[in-house]
């Protein structure tokens, strides 16, 4: 018995119609008579023929009809983060005028082995981060011509960028609790590089990831000697963990707490509420991204919303219109400022030492 896959050749001459017009059924693109259309479905039905092979269709078109998203982190990681999920909404919708499908790729693969971009079928590439060695991976691109755009994160000159203006907005946050009269503020930021390991920021020449930096740049413009914990990942878990080393001792608790994200900065009031704390009578509080934290009532976080989705969309926008050949310009995006109730007047507190200024010092 035959195992030949039957072709559109095949749909043509039981249907009674030429190649092109059992193509167009198929592909939509000139319309024809209801009555050809079901001759065309039918024979097709008959011959086990389910449509074009897009093999052959990325053949004609010189594309593999695949955009690369990579990144830096595990992928089961990436999409337990809020953010990211709607950075790859919007990416999704800025491709589909291409009929593009994107594929998902991991960076750090195992030591020896070649990268996946070195050899992954792609038309183009959308890098979420550049720090470390995803820089690699984008000469990488380079060298095999790949367009390539990158989200949150400086890939130098002639790389499409779509970033926030993440230490504008940090500030913001920051100016607030300095109005509000908070002077003792500490702060929560995401990883500060590869390895991903908690502790305190003695300084940014270790700091490897531009969103991190930025953020805190942002908040030392305000408070300059701020302590800064990083956290290993964009998580309640780790809000928490941060938050009860920055809380733990009484006679040295700040009155705020600025939190990079809005998941740590949950988890950070729920360290303020086993410590006893009050939020914000005790303690205020600040997140980064305005999204959905489920629990989080009755607080109502005070934070940044950025447009999320819109960031992945217009990657998408920057993807398709390279390959069309156009300009793709970076864009800078503008985070709203939103005012909750985790945020209030700094508590009065004794005069004591300064201390807590340079944490864990």
């Amino acid at each position: 018995m035959s195992t030949r896959r039957a072709t559109i050749l095949d749909v043509a001459r039981q249907a009674g119609v030429s190649p092109s017009t059992a193509s167009v059924v198929f592909s939509g693109k000139t319309p024809v008579s209801d009555a050809t259309r079901r001759r065309v479905l039918d024979a097709a039905e008959s011959l086990g023929y389910t449509g074009p092979d897009p093999r052959a269709a990325s053949l004609r078109r010189g594309r593999s009809g695949i955009v690369g998203v990579v990144f830096e982190e595990h992928l089961g990681a990436a999409f337990q983060d809020p953010v990211k999920i709607l950075v790859m909404d919007g990416l999704t919708d800025g491709v589909a005028a291409l009929g593009a499908g994107l594929l998902l790729l991991r960076d750090d693969g195992p030591a020896g082995v070649e990268p996946t971009v070195t050899s992954a079928p792609l038309d183009a590439a959308v890098l979420i981060g550049c720090s470390g060695r995803m820089r690699e991976s984008l000469e990488i691109l380079r060298g095999r011509g790949i367009p390539v755009v990158v989200i949150e994160g400086d890939a130098g000159e002639g790389i499409p960028q779509i970033r926030l203006d993440n230490r504008e907005a940090q500030r913001h946050a920051a100016s607030h609790l300095r109005s509000l009269g908070h002077a003792r503020v500490a702060i929560v930021s995401l990883p500060k590089d590869r390895a991903r390991i908690p502790g305190l920021i003695v300084d940014e020449s270790g700091i490897e990831v531009d969103v991190t930096r930025d953020r805190l740049r942002g908040a030392r413009d305000i408070f300059p000697d701020a302590p800064a914990y990083a956290a290993v990942k964009s998580s309640i878990d780790e809000g928490l963990a941060a938050g009860r080393v920055l809380l733990a001792d009484p006679a040295d608790r700040p009155t705020a707490i600025i939190a990079q994200s809005d998941l740590l900065a949950a988890g950070v009031l729920r360290a303020a509420e086993e410590a006893g704390l009050r939020v914000p009578e005790d303690l205020s509080v600040t997140g980064f991204d305005g999204i959905v934290v489920d629990g989080l009532a009755p607080y109502v976080l005070t934070t940044l919303v950025q447009p999320a989705t819109d960031k992945g969309r217009a990657a998408g926008q920057a993807v398709a219109a390279m390959l069309e050949g156009r300009d793709a310009a970076s864009i800078l995006f503008t985070c709203e400022f939103r005012e909750g109730n985790t945020t209030g007047p700094a508590p009065d507190q004794p005069a004591k030492s300064r201390k807590v200024a340079a944490f864990g010092a």
